[in-house]
């Protein structure tokens, strides 16, 4: 499936170098350069949570691809019964692998906090209302929301601001960032799993 260009690699996407170094010293230390345009700056103590974020991502990726490859790969020409068949064969595969997933486990306490900061200072800008209204304006009420659960069928999936998506730390191509009314989520688009999500996270309207 072709993704929009910022869905990349976060160490090729992010624009700062994230080397932590390791308990042997045989790697630097953290090295940071400016973050263009509407970027938020990093410190350093924010870009270790971040650097153990991406950590998380990948394990889940590189579990995704793992048990994906296990699947009859569908024909080119698939029809949307062949689609949903593969799709809901890789979420019950990740779903069992990922039994004991929990909200937190990607979205740490520390991750958790930085997103929230990160999204307040986003939403304070001076179109910060009106994203926020483009945001709830998909949003059909209040949805209970599962880590490692399908997405519900019944709630559209919200597109996401450009802006927002530009303040945020890149992400492979296998996962999404998306709003669920106020709840941030993590999203398998392929499997249409909800990998993690943020409770409360999009800030009320100032």
């Amino acid at each position: 499936m072709v993704r929009p260009p910022h869905f990349r690699s976060v160490a090729l996407a992010f624009p700062m170098i994230l080397a932590i170094g390791s308990p042997s010293g045989d790697r630097p230390g953290i090295e940071f350069h400016a973050l263009p345009g509407r970027q938020e700056p990093v410190v350093p103590a924010d870009a270790r949570v971040i650097a153990e974020f991406t950590q998380r991502v990948e394990a889940y990726v590189e579990l995704h691809k793992k048990l994906e490859a296990t699947l009859p790969k569908l024909p080119k020409e698939a029809t949307p019964e062949q689609i949903v068949a593969n799709q809901r064969a890789l979420a019950e595969l990740i779903r069992t692998a990922r039994a004991a997933a929990k909200q937190g486990d990607v979205f740490t306490p520390a991750m958790t906090a930085y997103m929230k900061a990160l999204l307040k200072r986003v939403f304070s800008r001076p179109e910060g209302r009106q994203l926020r209204a483009s945001i709830m304006d998909e949003y059909p009420g209040r949805i209970t929301l599962q880590a490692n659960g399908r997405y519900p069928d019944t709630v559209p999936i919200a597109s996401m601001p450009p802006d927002v998506l530009a303040a945020l730390p890149k992400l492979p191509e296998e996962i999404e960032y998306r709003f669920v009314g106020d709840q941030f989520i993590l999203l398998d688009p392929h499997a249409h799993i909800i990998v993690d999500f943020i409770p409360g996270a999009l800030p009320s309207a100032g």
